[in-house]
């Protein structure tokens, strides 16, 4: 079954980015394939560079990076990262910005679409 994963909460304010990630994992594990994750709304936070977590907390962005690296599309929402003030540069590596016509594009090739967050 092909998933796209739509995030909208920051990374250390909800249980949501751990929750998709959390997610993201089991997915992967039973053979299932991840057409991409969307950041959209607070949720661009989650890809920001800017972050940086203390030694014995979790990386999220290092997570969703590594995740990126397994060869899945992550989106941030272009307009979503402007209003944050987060650029290309501000953004953890395998990540990329576009539009929602990308999540457009994700949805429709997928089966489902799973939403974490508000």
């Amino acid at each position: 079954m092909k998933f796209t994963l739509l995030i909208l909460d920051g990374p250390y304010n909800h249980a949501a980015s751990d929750s998709a990630y959390q997610t993201a994992q089991a997915m992967l594990r039973r053979g299932h394939d991840i057409r991409g994750v969307f950041f959209y709304h607070d949720g661009v936070y989650n890809v920001s560079n800017a972050s940086d977590p203390p030694q014995d907390d979790r990386n999220i962005p290092q997570r969703w990076s590594a995740l990126g690296a397994q060869n899945i599309d992550m989106v941030v929402c272009i307009a979503a990262a402007k209003r944050r003030g987060i650029t290309n540069e501000l953004l953890v590596p395998n990540t990329r910005i576009s539009g929602l016509g990308q999540l457009a594009t994700m949805i429709i090739e997928s089966d489902r679409l799973v939403v974490f967050g508000d």
